[in-house]
C-alpha cells in the first residue's frame, strides 16, 4: 500500500487557549473520516501569537496532543507553539505518532523577521517516516526559501507539510510558492493556514505534478486528502508529464554554489540592502 491519508484542519481560531476547541474538531474529523491517518494543524494554533504561552518541551500542550493521538489512533502534526529553551524562544512543531510518541520536533528556520521578533532560528531540518514513505515538515515563512524544501527533498521527503499562519495580503504569493515547491521538488505540498482572528484561510494542497488538489476558502474547513507515495516516485522517475526531472538534474550536476559556502560572498552580493526592519513612512 502506498496510500496515506492526511487531514489538514483550517480552523477558526482565537488568540487565546484553543485546545478544547481543537480537540473537538480533531475528534469530529476522525469520526467523520475514520480512514484518516494524520491531522495537520496550523502554525501557533494552540494559543495564538503571544509569547507569554511559551513553554519548555516536553510540556502540557504537547502532552495534550500525545493523549489525543493515542486515544484516536492518529498521527498529529501540532502546527506549532512557542518553545522556551533557557532565555531563547523558538517556533516549534511536534510530530506525534498514533502511539502518542513524539517522533521529532522542528524549530522554524526562518522566523518572519522583522515581524516575528524575539524568536530564534532553528538549525535542523526534520523528516520522519510513516509506513508508506517519508514526510518533511517546515513552518510558514520557510516556504519562501526554496533551499528549505530542496534540503528536505534531498533527505527523502515525498510530502512537505507547512503549518502556516498568514493573515495578510501576501497569501496569493504563498499559494504560488506552494505550487512551485511541488513542481521543483516533485512532492506533495500542504500549506495549512488558520482562519478567524489571525489567519485568512486559503490552505492549499498541491500534488507532485504541480496540480492544485484543493484550495480552501477563507472560512473553517476540514481538508482530508489521500496521498499516494507511489505517484511521487513515478513522477520523480519519469518526470513532470514525462519531461522535466529536476531532482535527477540537481543530483547529477557537479556545480557548487559558492553563495552557499562563502558568507563573505553572500554579504557582498547584498551589500546595498538596508537592515531587516519594518519599513517606515517615507519622507
Amino acid at each position: 500500500m502506498s496510500h496515506f491519508s492526511i487531514a489538514a484542519l483550517q480552523l477558526d481560531l482565537s488568540a487565546e487557549d484553543n485546545l478544547s476547541f481543537i480537540a473537538d474538531e480533531i475528534t469530529k474529523t476522525k469520526r467523520r473520516f475514520p480512514w484518516v491517518n494524520m491531522i495537520v494543524l496550523s502554525e501557533l494554533c494552540s494559543h495564538g501569537t503571544e509569547k507569554k504561552y511559551a513553554e519548555q518541551l516536553p510540556g502540557k500542550v504537547e502532552q495534550f496532543y500525545q493523549s489525543l493521538a493515542t486515544s484516536l489512533d492518529l498521527w498529529i502534526v501540532t502546527g506549532s507553539q512557542y518553545e522556551k529553551i533557557g532565555n531563547e524562544i523558538y517556533n516549534s512543531c511536534a510530530v506525534i505518532n498514533n502511539l502518542g510518541e513524539v517522533v521529532n520536533r522542528y524549530r522554524k528556520i526562518y522566523p518572519f523577521y522583522p515581524y516575528e521578533s524575539g524568536v530564534c532560528s532553528g538549525k535542523e531540518f526534520v523528516v520522519f517516516d510513516v509506513p508508506q514513505g517519508r514526510i518533511g515538515v517546515a513552518i510558514c515563512y520557510d516556504l519562501w526559501f526554496p533551499e528549505v524544501a530542496r534540503t528536505l527533498a534531498c533527505m527523502g521527503a515525498e510530502v512537505i507539510l507547512y503549518p502556516t499562519l498568514t493573515g495578510s495580503i501576501d497569501r496569493p504569493q504563498e499559494l504560488i510558492l506552494a505550487q512551485a515547491t511541488s513542481i521543483t521538488n516533485q512532492c506533495y505540498t500542504f500549506s495549512v493556514n488558520a482562519s478567524g482572528e489571525n489567519g485568512i484561510g486559503q490552505s492549499i494542497v498541491v500534488g507532485p505534478d504541480g496540480d492544485v488538489i484543493y484550495k480552501a476558502g477563507q472560512k473553517q474547513e476540514t481538508i482530508p486528502i489521500e496521498v499516494d507515495f507511489e505517484r511521487v516516485r513515478r513522477c520523480r522517475n519519469r518526470g513532470l508529464h514525462g519531461l522535466g526531472q529536476p531532482l535527477k538534474s540537481f543530483r547529477d550536476n557537479p556545480v557548487q554554489f559558492p553563495i552557499y559556502n562563502d558568507q563573505n560572498a553572500k554579504n557582498e552580493s547584498f551589500k546595498n540592502l538596508n537592515d531587516l526592519v519594518i519599513p517606515k513612512k517615507e519622507q
